[in-house]
């Protein structure tokens, strides 16, 4: 199990969930945060930080979010488990889902 970062992220990147991280599993794409499902260690610290309530435990993420599950998982399927966010850097693409959402509201 792990969390997963969901639709509110995207265009906003706050990025407050990362200082919270405390096992440096909080990847920054293009246009949102994503958490590394082998890294995670499930410890839930990012998500009572995040502004926008992007974050949900994989089992809490609401049924129009459900895809994001898999988008925080696919997109690490070429890139392994690099070992820590800090390390690798600003990840210089998006999962599909969320390149091809038209961009985002700023957060009121």
């Amino acid at each position: 199990m792990t969390y997963v970062i969901t639709q509110p992220c995207v265009d906003v990147l706050d990025k407050a969930c990362i200082d919270e991280c405390p096992v440096d599993c909080i990847y920054i794409g293009e246009r949102m945060a994503y958490i590394h499902p082998d890294e995670c260690v499930d410890c839930g610290a990012c998500e009572p930080v995040c502004p926008v309530e992007a974050i949900y435990y994989e089992d809490d993420v609401p049924d129009k979010w459900k895809d994001f599950y898999n988008a925080n998982v696919d997109l690490f399927s070429d890139l392994g488990s690099p070992g820590g966010a800090a390390r690798t850097g600003k990840i210089d693409r998006d999962h599909p889902l969320v390149a091809a959402l038209p961009p985002q509201a700023a957060p009121r």
